[in-house]
């Protein structure tokens, strides 16, 4: 489904000055639109079902790629995204590349952030998945 957008949803990022100073992510977002996308969790699958990447991020940049593919096929942008939550098999290894991670989501999906958490698991569908991302977009 594609669909041509004439207004834009209102997304308003809070992050209160009694919390700690978020980096790369929003402590609350406030959505104003009329449609929810819900987005089911995406790994580094390519097209054929298989798992590319042998590096966390690797499968982080084809992960969140999915994740936006399917939201653009559902008519947003990255901007509309309110929530993302972020499935690491090994968050020592998502700390430890959190840098580089942010990199490639400043890349991909600019700096709009959504409300994030990250949670350890202690595996994924798919045996060889590190990463999975899922979440929900307001649109006007």
């Amino acid at each position: 489904m594609t669909s041509e957008r004439t207004d834009r949803p209102v997304l308003s990022r809070v992050n209160p000055p009694t919390l700690s100073r978020p980096s790369g992510f929003s402590h609350a977002v406030v959505a104003t639109g009329s449609r929810v996308v819900f987005l089911a969790g995406q790994t580094a699958l390519d097209a054929d079902g298989k798992v590319v990447g042998a590096t966390l991020p690797e499968q982080f940049e084809r992960a969140l790629t999915n994740l936006l593919d399917a939201l653009r096929a559902a008519g947003g942008t990255p901007a509309d995204l309110a929530r993302v939550t972020v499935y690491a098999t090994d968050v020592a290894d998502y700390r430890t590349h959190a840098p580089e991670l942010g990199a490639i989501w400043q890349r991909l999906a600019g700096r709009d952030y959504p409300a994030m958490a990250v949670v350890g698991i202690t595996r994924l569908w798919d045996e060889e998945a590190m990463v999975e991302l899922d979440g929900f977009a307001v649109l006007a």
